[in-house]
């Protein structure tokens, strides 16, 4: 799940992007609303985080853009801005949230986690997932094999989610890299190969054995 940032204070931006980054999500950055604008429209994202004060084009300028171009792309604006006016014009803009700085990093983060999983439309009804041994539940960020728990790190969690979402098809590296990895990560490294290997002896050491394959010069694919 991609996210894109734009901030023009790097003290701020970064410190949401670490976090973001260590709850599993894929995070662009841009320091001014025309950059953060251009790279909204020319690549693919879950949700924009928005300040309204902005260099070069004014973030309540770059949200009627955003919801110009593609009305469906969440965006939540992130200021100092607080007055009830401020946020009722924010809101009554198009934006999905609105979140006053100074602000609670967990706050922030769960409020991502609503908009994503209402933009997934994930309901009591569909937030649990199966395959063969395996059950996830996307609500509770827990994955099960015959019972057993395992730990995952955010990275793995997400791999073993795409998996069982693309069960039977042989997915490449690039598949992956494109749904996981920002594209600022390098598709040459052996990162994805080391996650799915890390994966791979999680699920055997749980007795999920021999249901993620690796298929020589394509990819992987899970399957019994």
């Amino acid at each position: 799940m991609k996210i894109l940032i734009i901030e023009d204070d790097s003290t701020t931006r970064e410190f949401v992007a670490k976090g973001l980054q260590e709850h599993g999500y894929s995070v662009d950055q841009a320091e001014d609303g025309k950059k953060g604008l251009m790279m909204a429209l020319s690549s693919e994202y879950q949700l924009v985080i928005l300040d309204r004060m902005l260099p070069y084009l004014d973030g309540m300028k770059v949200l009627a853009a955003i919801k110009a171009a593609q009305e469906s792309l969440p965006v939540l604006i992130l200021s100092a801005m607080d007055s009830i006016e401020d946020r009722v014009d924010g809101l009554q803009a198009g934006s999905d949230d609105y979140l006053i700085k100074p602000f609670a990093l967990a706050e922030l983060i769960a409020r991502v986690d609503i908009i994503i999983n209402r933009q997934r439309g994930l309901t009591s009804e569909n937030t649990k997932l199966a395959y063969d041994c395996l059950q996830i539940d996307l609500r509770a960020h827990r994955v099960t094999c015959n019972d057993k728990e395992l730990l995952l790190q955010p990275k793995e969690f997400q791999l073993i989610q795409y998996f069982i979402e693309h069960s039977e098809q042989v997915v490449s590296r690039m598949r992956l890299f494109e749904a996981i990895w920002s594209y600022h990560f390098d598709p040459k490294t052996n990162v994805i190969d080391v996650h799915v290997a890390n994966l791979r002896r999680k699920l055997e050491e749980a007795g999920c054995t021999d249901l993620l394959h690796t298929v020589r010069g394509a990819g992987y694919v899970l399957r019994r």
